[in-house]
């Protein structure tokens, strides 16, 4: 089990590259999946840190996935 929280930080990885590329669309679509993306890796990232110790990774993932969910929101359009 050990081995597969260590390999976890390449699919976090892959994925913070891809929610990067997303949200830099032009299109409201790929930047909604960008940010999904993001809030993926952080989420994997926090299963990381929080087995290798690394807290102040973990508090860092826990503040951007609270931007990320900001972004998400403002970026979806209201019924107004």
């Amino acid at each position: 089990m050990e081995l597969w929280i260590d390999l976890l930080q390449w699919p976090a990885m892959l994925l913070t590259v891809a929610a990067a590329w997303g949200t830099g669309s032009r299109h409201a679509r790929g930047r909604r999946i960008g940010f999904c993306c993001f809030i993926c890796s952080n989420v994997l990232w926090v299963i990381w840190g929080w087995h290798t110790h690394a807290w102040a990774l973990v508090v860092l993932q826990f503040c951007l996935c609270a931007m990320n969910l900001r972004g998400l929101k403002k970026n979806t359009p209201s019924a107004d």
